[in-house]
């Protein structure tokens, strides 16, 4: 579990020109979610502790950050819709999206 709790952390401590970067373009999130699932399965993370770190980057991103194009702003509108189980099942979703 602690490394869930980095998570968030890790979120804030990028500087803006980093998020900017990432949130540029949503293959630029893809690309950089993919990226944090890969250093996770590295580490030996099961798939349901990926899933809970998703959700707290999204909760972030939804509470902290601007979608910066319509899929972003389409994953934003999904995730503040959705409530417990349907935000797991989103994280879920994404997580099976960047490992393709």
């Amino acid at each position: 579990m602690g490394e869930i709790n980095k998570v968030e952390n890790q979120l804030r401590d990028l500087s803006q020109e980093e998020k900017d970067e990432i949130l540029e373009s949503f293959g630029n999130f893809k690309s950089y979610l993919s990226d944090q699932v890969s250093k996770g399965e590295k580490l030996g993370l099961s798939e349901e502790t990926l899933a809970k770190a998703t959700e707290k980057v999204a909760d972030y991103l939804a509470r902290s950050e601007e979608p910066r194009n319509k899929e972003e702003k389409v994953l934003q509108e999904l995730w503040k819709s959705a409530e417990g189980n349907e935000k797991h099942a989103i994280a879920h979703a994404l997580l099976r999206m960047v490992q393709q």
